[in-house]
């Protein structure tokens, strides 16, 4: 599966976002797909996840709220829609698959064996 992250940029505070994630080479309604980011000299955190089916999601307390998360398996595509963003926002974004993941396993990197590249987004003060 590849993944290709895109729609970042740079927003003052308070804006918006949406970041997508195209996929290809698999079947996209079997992946359970997360967008996770990583700040400068910090380690990856989870940010959001979706289940395989969409019906469950999955959100990091910080951008619970503000944050939305969603999948269109038409286009083989996932969303982030980034709203009221904050400078602590600021980071790289990368989404990722795993084949029907669920539960609490969403929140841990190790746990998606694919990933895109990642798209920064910077939010000015």
């Amino acid at each position: 599966v590849q993944l290709q992250a895109s729609g970042g940029g740079l927003v003052q505070a308070g804006g918006s976002l949406r970041l997508s994630c195209a996929t290809s080479g698999g079947t996209f309604s079997r992946y359970s797909m997360g967008w996770f980011r990583q700040a400068p000299g910090k380690e990856r955190e989870f940010v959001a996840a979706i289940s395989w089916s969409g019906q469950s999601t999955y959100y990091a307390d910080s951008v619970k709220g503000r944050f939305t998360i969603s999948r269109d398996n038409a286009k083989n595509t996932v969303y982030l829609q980034m709203n009221s963003l904050k400078p602590e926002d600021t980071a790289v974004y990368y989404c990722a698959a795993a084949p029907y993941l669920s539960g609490t396993g969403v929140y841990a990197a190790s746990r998606y064996p694919y990933w895109g590249s990642g798209t920064q987004v910077t939010v000015s003060s």
